[in-house]
């Protein structure tokens, strides 16, 4: 009888294992799921080292919104579409496996351009504003202060943008990209430091991003770690982790 109990201890225990995993799994794929920040391209809003949720549930469901992208459907389930400043993560299409966050600056059927560092959508200017100037690394990895502005989109979405190289930077002047049917327009809050929409796929770029590789939209940072720190090293975290960051709402 005690060898019986035994067995049946341990077999209930693998069953709450189970059920545990299952629990997750449909959360990670149907409600939130993790992503953390390797890079600067989206650098005030996010920066390296921030762990946020993104709602998986926002856009409806594609391909994309389970692990390793089966093909199981075309287009999406329960759609809905992204609104213009929305900070959305996305399957590179190029790739159709690499994640990618950045925000949603052009819709189906805008035109978008760059002129002198400055935004252009549908050929009206975005207003932008100057702020106090952010603290950041330049492309040399130096600490420095970098122009940054306020810019307000088509909608009213309201954001901070940094100008490491000011309007000068190497994709302040594009061609006017209209926006197929279908497809988005991403860019990053760190303009001169951000592979984009603005730089073609056959260029190492993002290009247009369809529908249907849109994962979910960026709602919330739970846990942040200055960069360079391994996140696991709970005993530093009362010097390495950023306070002001936790439970910080993405917008």
């Amino acid at each position: 009888m005690k060898h019986s109990a035994k067995e049946g201890s341990k077999g209930d225990t693998l069953k709450v294992i189970v059920q545990a995993l299952l629990i997750a799994l449909v959360v990670r794929t149907f409600l939130f799921q993790p992503f953390n920040i390797p890079s600067g391209s989206m650098i005030p809003t996010l920066q390296i080292g921030d762990y946020l949720f993104v709602s998986k549930y926002a856009y409806g469901y594609s391909d994309h919104s389970f692990p390793f992208s089966p093909h199981m459907f075309s287009g999406r389930i329960f759609a809905s579409p992204p609104k213009r400043g929305d900070v959305a993560v996305f399957k590179l299409p190029r790739d159709g496996q690499t994640d990618y966050i950045k925000r949603v600056i052009g819709l189906p059927g805008d035109r978008i351009q760059m002129r002198e560092g400055r935004l252009y959508i549908n050929g009206e200017l975005v207003p932008r504003e100057p702020i106090a100037k952010a603290h950041t690394e330049d492309f040399y990895g130096r600490e420095t202060d970098v122009p940054t502005y306020r810019e307000t989109l088509p909608g009213g979405v309201s954001h901070t943008i940094i100008e490491i190289q000011g309007d000068s930077g190497y994709n302040d002047n594009t061609p006017v990209f209209e926006v197929p049917e279908g497809n988005y327009f991403m860019m990053g809050d760190n303009r001169d430091n951000s592979t984009d929409s603005r730089v073609p796929p056959d260029q190492g770029g993002v290009g247009y991003v369809p529908f249907e590789n849109l994962v979910g939209r960026a709602e919330l940072i739970f846990f942040s770690v200055g960069k360079g720190e391994p996140p696991w090293a709970f005993w530093e975290w009362p010097w390495t982790l950023r306070w002001d960051r936790m439970l910080k709402t993405v917008k």
